[in-house]
């Protein structure tokens, strides 16, 4: 039964900050891969982690080299794909002793697991909030999927191409998608399209497959419904998703932390 463990958007920023003045991602992650690696007895084994985008808040080679730091407690091994904070050149550059990083090109790659497969793909666009997928990573795409012969299917990437209600969210989500949806919606399989960027866990329809946002890893992208509503963050506890094999994809949301229990419901039963 295989396992992957998706975390989003940890916004790591250089030694001294607060991201946005406000957060400390850093610790954050750090928290985050300690709640990963206490929690495999009781949720593993987990075959890879995967972070969908937005590692750096400014795309540096401190910050990857800070994430990579942090990252390197964590007991599995993982994967990554930009989003719009990243730069991919600094990625690339600072990820280039990894085998899924790509020389050249989208920071796009696959995993075959044997009853799952995991595409992740690249939806940045330089210096733009809003992503897009480049028509090299949608061949990419299509022909990874043709491949798989109808294998369940987990595609992560950064931006979701769905609308989520977050107005100012919603302006900076994947353009031009409607490729995406035919491919997606044409494969002969289970598909799960997972996302990042607007750090909530959130589930919404895209063509016939389901499209799931995972939450950020240390804040959250405030819940204001509201036309106009301003763009800010809400310190809400960080999380992670948990996708396993059990008859289909199934995904669990976890918080990130140490709280009382677990107690059982009738000790006396």
């Amino acid at each position: 039964m295989t396992r992957i463990i998706q975390i989003s958007d940890p916004h790591i920023v250089p030694h001294g900050q607060l991201a946005y003045g406000q957060v400390d991602t850093a610790t954050a992650l750090a928290d985050c891969v300690e709640t990963i690696n206490r929690m495999l007895p009781e949720i593993g084994p987990v075959d890879m982690v995967v972070v969908a985008g937005d590692l750096t808040d400014f795309g540096t080679e401190e910050e990857y080299l800070r994430f990579r730091e942090i990252m390197a407690g964590l007991e599995l091994p993982y994967r990554a794909v930009p989003g719009n904070h990243d730069n991919v050149a600094v990625m690339r550059a600072c990820f280039s002793d990894r085998p899924w990083m790509p020389s050249e090109g989208p920071v796009n790659w696959a995993l075959d697991f044997g009853d799952l497969a995991l595409i992740g793909l690249d939806s940045n666009v330089a210096a733009c909030a809003y992503g897009n997928l480049s028509e090299e990573t949608l061949s990419f795409l299509s022909g990874t999927l043709d491949a798989q012969g109808g294998k369940p299917t987990i595609v992560t990437m950064h931006h979701p191409p769905v609308m989520t209600g977050i107005e100012k969210m919603d302006l900076q989500n994947l353009r031009d998608s409607t490729k995406l949806k035919a491919i997606l919606s044409g494969y002969s399989g289970e598909l799960r399209l997972t996302c990042g960027h607007v750090h909530r866990n959130i589930v919404a329809p895209f063509g016939s497959v389901i499209c799931q946002i995972g939450p950020g890893v240390s804040h959250a992208v405030t819940m204001d419904l509201r036309e106009g509503a301003p763009n800010c963050l809400t310190k809400e506890p960080g999380g992670f998703l948990l996708h396993e094999m059990r008859g289909g994809i199934v995904s669990h949301h976890i918080p990130v932390g140490r709280f009382d229990g677990p107690y059982l419901f009738y000790p006396d039963r």
